[in-house]
């Protein structure tokens, strides 16, 4: 998952526009008395937004059939022109290394390794006539990929179109794998995929440092610029990262229902965060820690008081994917800055 699938109940269509904010450099920013938060000390040790592919290219052994989640039966013939409609998917497809075979990609790719690809995505709704003008012969997308409209343009072409469930926990990478990898005939790079992917997520959570007590993480959605304050609960799908570096869900610990909720000092103030996660690019958009901190209740939280915040890049956060020990890795890393190594 990615932060194009961010989504809450009450403005479920401006919340999809706004995510196409353009892409700023995360602030740095210095707690009291010379003291770095979590976020600053990211930017500067936080590794290169990159992919790790496989190290030899599958050939897809085709065709294939697999089942899409709205129950259409899909069988891809070729995968020379791939097209994933979201960061998570195309970070998977790359990481099975078909990267090559990739002919578009939507905002919420920033990797290196597609920066040079024609974006087909508007406002993170998808084109289809962008779509169908590059002839591809596989696309792939999720529940929270739209219009609907264009879904069924690209699938009324003739063009094979598999929808996969969204992924919002740490189980959900093994099986998101293993369907990407069937869909596009390389089972056996799946497999191994699947096989370093989780060993490396369960080496992350055994890194992670055993804390006295589970540190309260919240989990705000941030786009200042629309003036879009959003706290988490048990369906963000960050609750699955905090608790895998020993961390509790302060949104789901304080009753929160569904996704998302419209940040208010009260809601925050009954939460009481030990620490704050955000994405890097929602941190910038209302002037970093210091900005923050003037949101509604943010300064009265333990969190706020002692700066704790945790920055981590909008593709990775959410990805569910081969970089998810890597985010694991940088969540622990900030929330326990005494114990990183």
């Amino acid at each position: 998952m990615s932060s194009s699938t961010i989504r809450t109940g009450a403005a479920r269509g401006p919340a999809l526009l706004l995510l196409a904010l353009g892409l700023l450099l995360a602030l740095t920013a210095c707690g009291p008395s010379g003291t770095t938060t979590g976020a600053a000390a990211a930017s500067s040790s936080r590794a290169p937004d990159a992919v790790e592919p496989l190290p030899v290219e599958p050939v897809p052994q085709l065709p294939a059939t697999t089942t899409s989640v709205d129950g259409r039966q899909v069988t891809v013939t070729s995968a020379e022109r791939i097209i994933p409609l979201n960061g998570s998917l195309s970070e998977l497809v790359f990481s099975l290394g078909l990267g090559p075979k990739v002919v578009a990609r939507d905002v919420s790719t920033t990797f290196q390794q597609a920066t040079a690809l024609p974006v087909i995505t508007q406002a993170h709704d998808v084109s289809a006539e962008g779509v169908l003008s590059l002839r591809p012969t596989v696309v792939l997308a999720d529940r929270s990929t739209g219009p609907a409209e264009a879904i069924a343009q690209i699938r009324a072409a003739g063009v094979p179109l598999l929808v996969l469930d969204d992924a919002k926990r740490l189980a959900d990478v093994g099986p998101r794998i293993d369907t990407v990898a069937a869909a596009l005939g390389v089972p056996d790079a799946g497999r191994q995929l699947k096989e370093r992917t989780e060993q490396r997520i369960n080496e992350a959570r055994a890194a992670a440092p055993a804390a006295a007590r589970h540190p309260k993480v919240a989990f705000l959605y941030l786009r200042g610029s629309a003036s879009v304050y959003l706290l988490g609960g048990p369906a963000s799908g960050a609750g699955s990262l905090i608790e895998a570096v020993g961390g509790q869900d302060a949104g789901t610990a304080a009753g929160l229902t569904g996704d998302f909720t419209p940040l208010t000092s009260e809601a925050l103030v009954k939460a009481a965060p030990d620490a704050i996660l955000v994405m890097s690019k929602g941190l910038d958009s209302v002037g970093g820690v210091d900005g923050l901190l003037k949101l509604p209740g943010v300064a009265q939280t333990p969190a706020g008081l002692d700066r704790r915040i945790v920055s981590i890049e909008d593709g990775q956060l959410l990805s569910y994917g081969p970089r998810t020990p890597q985010v694991l890795r940088e969540i622990a890393a900030q929330l326990y800055p005494a114990d990183a190594k």
